[in-house]
């Protein structure tokens, strides 16, 4: 019947309402966990029925869901390694007890913020126990190449706090002035002496010694000086020497004419460089190309060395760790030096809300989400990454208060719809049944899944019926006015006029004490 269907519905209102309220208490009570994505709780109609004169109640369904895409404000802190991400992408993680295992089988987790700090064993990690996953450089700091559509190649970002570093030196740059006066006739033709520093494959410092003898003419200038280089591991033995010749015309004058190889390695005209082996090994010197002004000179008077360069540093302790907007992981020294050690990259995929939701702010691909791909920061669709900085809660207090308010209102409602049924299904039982056959009859009506409004209009018919055969085989009722000499109301009982039984048989509940017993009877004989 449509009136149980409405006890149904407010039932399934309560249920409803409850769930919402539940989604908001976790939304309030989350509103200052860093990462943390609210939850929406959205109701759905059941139809059971609308055809026909009668309507039946289906109620309704609550639906939720995290809103994980949905990002919350960004706030600065004082620690280098909290990491946010500016725009679309998430942070690969790991379980700490699982990276301690230490048998490479590690889940994938995702996370869009996150306080990583070294822990005993360098791991950057979570108070929460999660660990930064990223792929591992090289030792000359390039990435190399991994699968993007699978977390196998990442590996915990571990960093050695004790770690001393040294670079080996491979490459310099000479950035030289050579006095034109020298190489004129009569010229004292002085020799310039010049040490370059650079670093062995231990860190330690050697030199490379490089002297620049003019070549004095008779008359004129020969504008031509021999350059050669020496290693300080080996001071007697000469590792290049090279003959300059520089031009003295309008438009390119004082810059290299030719460069001829006596010994060492070739000069190439087009690099502008040669290279030279020292006791760690070989090191490319860039003099300069021709034409250009860039390297070695020859102008005026005076012997300057103008910029001097090189790769490489001495063994230093590192100093700290810092994570750029690209996700690359890198190492400061006390020396100044920086080493690139890891590269973070950002996961994507198609439905981050389809993502399995788990404690600790960190979710899990799924069927629903789609396939994850990792992406260089900054690159395709993923924002960038950023230090310094960790992301709050995606809740809105004020708009969360405003919808408990609303619930709880519908929570109200719903319970008054279930306390207006029940009152509506108990007014009909509460007749007073004062006969014993009716108690019994009542008792197997109720077995037999009989409606109770249907059993209540039983009762008022069978009391009316009992009555009106007591009237007529047993007595003769002496009722005084004002039932006396009037019809008979009943619809079971069509007696005449005079000497009537009282008129209101039909509507038993309305009776004042006293009706249904006569006050005499004489027997029929």
């Amino acid at each position: 019947m449509t009136i149980s269907s409405s006890l149904n519905a407010g039932v399934a209102g309560l249920q409803a309402n409850a769930t919402r309220l539940a989604s908001i208490s976790d939304n309030i009570a989350n509103s200052s966990t860093y990462g943390y994505k609210r939850v929406q709780t959205d109701f759905e109609s059941l139809v059971v029925s609308s055809r026909g004169g009668t309507y039946s109640a289906g109620g309704v369904r609550a639906d939720t869901r995290r809103l994980i895409d949905e990002r919350g404000p960004l706030v600065s802190t004082s620690n280098a390694t909290d990491l946010a991400i500016r725009g679309r992408g998430f942070l690969p993680v790991a379980q700490a007890t699982e990276v301690e295992v230490a048998n490479g089988d590690t889940s994938l987790f995702l996370t869009t913020t996150g306080s990583f700090r070294t822990d005993a064993e360098g791991y950057l990690r979570t108070n929460s126990g999660l660990v930064l996953l990223g792929w591992p450089a090289d030792t000359d700091g390039t990435i190399p190449t991994f699968p993007r559509d699978t977390a196998d190649g990442l590996e915990p970002v571990q960093i050695n706090v004790n770690l001393f570093s040294g670079e080996p030196t491979t490459n310099m740059t000479l950035g030289i002035n050579l006095p034109a006066t020298e190489t004129e006739a009569a010229a004292t033709g002085d020799i310039q002496q010049l040490s370059v520093e650079y670093f062995g494959n231990l860190g330690t410092s050697e030199s490379v010694n490089i002297t620049f003898t003019p070549t004095v003419p008779a008359t004129g200038s020969s504008n031509e000086w021999t350059m050669t280089l020496t290693d300080s591991v080996d001071p007697l033995t000469t590792i290049g020497e090279y003959t300059l010749t520089f031009a003295d015309d309008r438009t390119s004058g004082g810059t290299l004419a030719t460069v001829t190889t006596v010994s060492g390695g070739a000069y190439d005209p087009l690099a502008g460089s040669l290279i030279v082996n020292v006791a760690g090994g070989p090191i490319e010197i860039d003099i300069g190309e021709i034409g250009e002004s860039d390297g070695i000179t020859q102008l005026s008077d005076n012997f300057a060395p103008v910029s001097i360069s090189k790769d490489g540093s001495p063994v230093g302790n590192m100093t700290s760790v810092e994570v750029d907007a690209n996700g690359y992981v890198y190492a400061y020294f006390d020396t100044g030096i920086t080493s690139r050690i890891y590269q973070v990259p950002l996961v994507d995929l198609p439905n981050p809300n389809g993502m399995v939701a788990l404690d600790h702010q960190t979710y899990q691909p799924s069927v629903d989400s789609g396939s994850f791909f990792l992406w260089d920061a900054s690159d395709g669709p993923t924002g960038d990454v950023l230090a310094f900085a960790l992301e709050e809660s995606s809740t809105d207090v004020a708009g969360e208060l405003t919808s408990m308010i609303q619930t709880q209102r519908a929570y109200t409602s719903n319970a008054k719809v279930i306390q207006t049924v029940e009152l509506s299904l108990a007014e009909p039982m509460s007749l007073p049944v004062e006969i014993a056959f009716c108690v019994i009859a009542r008792s197997l009506l109720i077995d037999r899944n009989v409606c109770k409004a249907t059993i209540a209009e039983l009762f008022v018919r069978m009391l009316d019926i009992s009555i009106f055969l007591q009237s007529l085989t047993l007595c003769v009722r002496e009722v005084p006015p004002p039932w006396g000499w009037t019809n008979c109301h009943s619809d079971l009982c069509k007696r005449p006029s005079e000497k009537a039984a009282p008129s209101d048989l039909g509507c038993i509940a309305n009776l004042r004490p006293g009706v249904l017993t006569p006050p005499k009877c004489t027997a029929i004989e």
